[in-house]
């Protein structure tokens, strides 16, 4: 099997592509993204009972993913909330990492969570378990969180961990067993300032342990003996990861129902590799059922001290990876969406409803990875970059 390409959906749909994006190359589980990279800017109460049903595609760089997504959300009384997901990829990947090495592949990843949400007076307490499932990578994580409304609901304040547990075997090496636990603690602060405007603060820090590569990539080496003039080795990384993020997300309501919103994340870790997300959207309601969204974001990404397009030897140092997504590179995404709005009339238990559609523009461009598939003089062969699109569509139901 080739070396995954999983690496490209994460950083097509994250707000931050090397913080998020598991240093192995594998996609986290999107419900633990949903509760380490949200801040919550809105009062503490019970999520609405509500199901959703989601179309997803990404299409860019040699690698498509898409599959649907299903979300069923109930409460029972008055504090108490229950929901069940669930959710597929399928994957087929010829990147130019995957054609460089070895040959295109498909595979399929499936996802279930189960969720429970409690509300206490002002305090929100959440309770998630998530299983994800591919050919060779099973992972399960577990998560708590807890958010407090106070000083007259103007602040809520949040707290919020999980841990994980990841299995990963090698296709056709039946013999290749390892492990990696993941742990993330974060805190939030969300602060209305006017009756027009919102502040989200937020903190993360990612503990990773174990096998933290992905164990179909390689590094590449200058090798006189070769007739390409460069060979190929299984990569190696270290086996401790720590990463932090601070986020900073301001909403402002405009007087027409508008809204305008600004996010900035840093993100740095014990690898190396520091980031820089910056984000900008737009919201405006035409008429009471429709509302346009615009929005671009630009996020720049320094290398992993361990990160080479071309080391000088085989075994040069202790750590060697060649995954561009732990190279240096910036990406600019433009997106855009639009929602419709509606009330049934006779449709039995459904009070409302909603069709979303979105659709975004990435482009990356690497400042240090090279693209081999265009030949030229080793270790000069032009940079690489890729263009891809993002598409979602939904449904909701209110009920």
């Amino acid at each position: 099997m080739a070396p995954k390409g999983a690496g490209e959906v994460a950083v097509a749909v994250t707000s931050a592509e090397g913080a998020v994006r598991g240093a192995s190359g594998w996609l986290i589980p999107s419900s633990l993204l949903l509760l380490l990279f949200s801040a919550g800017l809105h009062a503490t109460v019970l999520p609405e009972d509500r199901a959703d049903v989601m179309y997803h595609r990404y299409d860019g760089g040699g690698v498509e993913v898409d599959g649907p997504s299903i979300l069923v959300r109930k409460s029972i009384g008055h504090s108490l909330s229950l929901s069940a997901n669930y959710y597929v990829d399928s994957i087929s990947s010829a990147s130019v990492d995957v054609v460089s090495t070895a040959s295109a592949y498909t595979e399929e990843r499936t996802e279930t969570s189960l969720a429970m949400d409690y509300l206490h007076n002002k305090t929100l307490m959440s309770l998630a378990f998530t299983k994800s499932d591919e050919s060779d990578y099973q992972a399960e994580t577990g998560s708590f969180s807890i958010s407090h409304d106070m000083f007259g609901d103007l602040t809520t304040v949040s707290l919020g961990y999980a841990v994980g547990n990841d299995d990963i075997s090698r296709n056709g090496d039946d013999e290749f067993a390892v492990s990696v636990k993941r742990q993330n603690y974060r805190i939030g602060l969300s602060q209305i300032l006017t009756k027009e405007s919102i502040l989200g603060i937020n903190w993360e820090t990612i503990t990773d342990e174990g096998f933290l590569n992905n164990p179909y990539r390689s590094y590449r080496f200058l090798d006189p003996l070769s007739e390409k003039g460069f060979g190929y080795l299984p990569e190696k990384y270290p086996r401790t990861r720590t990463s932090n993020a601070l986020a900073l997300r301001l909403k402002y309501y405009l007087p027409y129902r508008a809204a305008l919103s600004s996010e900035y994340r840093y993100f740095n870790d014990t690898w190396g590799i520091s980031a820089n997300n910056l984000e900008f959207a737009y919201s405006h309601p035409l008429e009471k059922d429709w509302v346009f969204d615009l929005r671009y974001r630009y996020y720049t990404q320094e290398a992993a001290d361990f990160y080479s397009d071309l080391f000088s030897r085989q075994d040069e140092q202790n750590f060697l990876a060649r995954d561009k997504e732990l190279s240096s590179f910036h990406s600019h995404s433009f997106g855009g969406g639009v929602s419709y709005a509606f009330k049934p009339a006779g449709w039995g238990f459904i009070d409302r409803g909603s069709l979303n559609f979105s659709l975004d523009y990435i482009r990356f461009s690497y400042d240090d990875f090279r693209d081999l598939t265009h030949g030229g003089v080793v270790g000069g062969e032009p940079l690489y970059s890729f263009s891809a699109h993002v598409v979602k569509a939904y449904l909701s139901i209110w009920y």
